[in-house]
């Protein structure tokens, strides 16, 4: 498949969403940018967010992952499933019952401005980085099988890349998101399935043989529990996994936003619970294709890409898929499916940080329409343009698998939201609000000060995913301890 076929794919997929974006926003309102009205069906919104929540970090670097990590990041899937009830049971009754825009909102009438600005900004540092890793991800398989092709720099790339979204989401927002990532996440799996059923036509399997081989019994470990000390140890992947999903979906604006703009609390929960059963599924066969390409490579000499002098896991999924003999279906479905997997988070971020910006920060809700939409329009290109930024930064300094990254990111900029949350839901305390900023600045600090501390000083003993509640805690403790003793909610 030559540069010039994924091109012109690209373009006639845009033309696709571009047309759903002329139907869902024609209305641009800043209510249906916001909430899309709250009329989405909510078995439309779960199917979508299974695209956005695995997005093209899991579409390549899940499979990309598997020689390293075998079969153990389903460790931290389980922990998602659980994340994913408490977020449906113990966080959306409180958003839909203070009927917020910005979820962040909840903690300003919990605590105070403080409070709120803090939970405000640890969404959108975290926002920017995630989506940017995404980003990235789809950016470096563009330029490496497309743009290199054509002396196009990664700086035009992703500039491309991220205009290309901002077309489609400045006017209907979130209305649009809904039913775009619905197409994307069909996409996504339809490309999943066609690269498995072809690989294993190549290899002259049935998926049952598959399933028996030896070859994939290497890959296939799933439980690690020899090693408390190691970082994929199963107790401490399960429970991170859990405060990831609450922390990545239960307190992220980007996600929750869509779950806002279900008819009522009752179709959100039934969405969450439906979408949490389909993911756990649906991110176990991302883990078989990827024990599959690495065995497909073994069978036929494929050594891993190189970029920048060093192998990329993260692209051995493209290199099968678009220069080898699988046959043009195969190329093109990886392409739509990539696309998909990527904007589908992409588009989703750029306009809950939109959402976000103007509601946290700007308090569009206390300005007139006209004001208000105008502020919305103006800010939708700001975070356009810094995540263009972020993107390309990354190009030079990320140095690990994107899925490892993003996670690690996770605990140092989530713990604040985690901890905020908890004391607001599980306490009845109010805060000195003016010194909450303080407790989350300190709690990060320590995190990052406990990720160096060497493995050998600590006996062997290797930090994970367990930062991320150990952020939450710290901050928990820093909130009792700056508690009004005397006065309670």
């Amino acid at each position: 498949m030559t540069a010039s076929h994924i091109l012109f794919l690209i373009g006639g997929y845009f033309v696709l969403l571009l047309l759903i974006s002329y139907f869902t926003g024609k209305n641009d309102s800043n209510e249906d940018f916001f909430k899309a009205g709250k009329q989405s069906p909510w078995y439309l919104v779960a199917f979508g967010m299974v695209g956005a929540s695995l997005s093209g970090v899991t579409f390549i670097s899940v499979p990309g992952w598997v020689e390293a990590s075998q079969f153990s990041y389903m460790q931290v899937v389980f922990g998602y499933f659980l994340g994913y009830l408490i977020t449906a049971y113990v966080l959306l009754p409180i958003y839909y019952k203070q009927n917020v825009t910005s979820i962040y909102e909840y903690l300003d009438d919990r605590f105070g401005l403080v409070s709120y600005k803090v939970g405000a900004i640890s969404f959108f540092v975290s926002r920017v980085l995630g989506a940017a890793f995404r980003l990235f991800l789809v950016a470096i398989v563009l330029q490496q099988f497309v743009f290199d092709a054509w002396n196009v720099p990664f700086e035009v790339t992703v500039t491309l890349s991220i205009l290309l979204i901002w077309i489609y989401t400045f006017r209907g927002g979130i209305k649009t998101i809904v039913w775009t990532d619905t197409l994307q996440t069909l996409f996504m799996l339809i490309s999943v399935g066609l690269s498995i059923y072809f690989i294993l036509h190549e290899l002259d399997w049935s998926f049952g043989e598959f399933l028996a081989s030896s070859e994939l019994e290497e890959y296939s470990k799933v439980w690690v529990t020899d090693d408390f000390f190691a970082k994929n140890n199963m107790v401490k992947s399960f429970l991170g996994g859990m405060f990831v999903t609450i922390c990545m979906t239960g307190l992220d604006q980007d996600m929750m936003q869509k779950n806002l703009t279900c008819r009522n609390l009752k179709d959100a929960q039934k969405n969450m619970v439906s979408f949490s059963i389909v993911l756990v599924a649906v991110t176990f066969v991302f883990m078989l294709l990827g024990a599959l390409l690495f065995i497909y490579a073994d069978a036929n000499n494929i050594s891993l890409p190189m970029m920048d002098g060093k192998p990329k896991s993260d692209l051995l999924f493209p290199e099968i898929a678009l220069n080898n003999e699988l046959g043009i279906v195969v190329a093109v479905t990886f392409m739509l499916g990539l696309i998909a997997a990527a904007y589908s988070s992409a588009d989703s971020a750029l306009t809950s940080l939109t959402t976000s910006f103007c509601v946290d920060f700007l308090g569009t809700g206390k300005k007139t329409e006209a004001v208000a939409k105008r502020t919305r329009q103006y800010t939708h290109v700001g975070m356009s343009l810094l995540l263009i930024l972020v993107v390309i930064s990354f190009k030079y300094i990320l140095d690990r698998n994107v899925i490892d990254g993003l996670l690690t990111v996770a605990s140092y900029t989530y713990g604040p939201l985690l901890g905020l949350f908890s004391f607001g839901i599980f306490t009845k305390y109010t805060v000195k609000d003016k010194y909450v900023w303080l407790v989350a600045l300190l709690s990060v600090l320590i995190i990052v000060a406990l990720a160096k501390i060497p493995a050998e000083i600590l006996g062997g003993y290797i930090f994970g995913y367990e930062l991320l509640p150990l952020n939450g805690l710290l901050t928990f403790i820093g909130l009792w301890l700056i508690r009004n003793k005397n006065t309670k909610t």
